[in-house]
């Protein structure tokens, strides 16, 4: 399992530029509302992709707002760390005050400012020994990890800092597979009943 099997609905968006979308139950209506926001499907390793091709930050974000809002009607479980669709008109060409890596079993930070480096500090993230990054302590587990990133990044913008989540998958094609279902234990048959003693 790796993050993106964790939510209902997982969000996220590749170093080159793709905005992505995982359905990790069957969600009514999701075919729909994904392809009339622009999204195309694809089959990848087991699973289906919806993908937006790399854009402009404000057509992302407007695309996947709009995938957003339809999804929610039908589950709370959705998890956007698309940095692809993250436009307001007032962002800087600056650098992002947070930058995230993100691995299957870690997640490290670089912060800019104080504030950035405060927040890392409030949700869990320490001082690395290179003192130029945050990691998340050890033994969190994923669905852990998948918590604080949320939350850091969150609080992050509720304070109008910029930030970039890298997932850590290039391209598409790099987006792991899906998890492998255990298949439904086979029936028993009936046990036959016991015979009865007679007296």
């Amino acid at each position: 399992m790796t993050l993106l099997d964790i939510p209902d609905v997982f969000i996220g968006a590749t170093d080159d530029g793709h905005t992505f979308v995982v359905l990790n139950r069957r969600i009514r209506d999701a075919d729909r509302l994904l392809t009339d926001a622009g999204f195309r499907a694809h089959e990848h390793l087991g699973r289906t992709l919806y993908l937006l091709p790399p854009g402009t930050s404000q057509d992302a974000h407007e695309r996947a707002g709009v995938a957003v809002y339809g999804l929610l009607a039908h589950t709370h479980d959705l998890v956007d760390l698309a940095w692809t669709a993250r436009w307001s008109p007032d962002a800087s060409e600056a650098g992002p005050d947070l930058r995230f890596q993100v691995t299957d079993d870690s997640v490290t930070a670089t912060a800019l400012t104080a504030l950035a480096r405060s927040l890392l500090e409030q949700h869990g993230f320490t001082l690395a020994a290179d003192a130029s990054s945050y990691r998340l302590a050890p033994g969190l587990g994923r669905r852990g990890l998948l918590g604080a990133l949320t939350a850091a990044e969150a609080h992050a913008y509720t304070h109008g800092l910029t930030v970039h989540i890298s997932l850590g998958i290039p391209t598409p094609a790099d987006i792991p597979a899906a998890p492998r279902r255990t298949p439904p234990a086979a029936p028993r048959p009936p046990s036959e009943p016991a015979p009865r003693k007679h007296r």
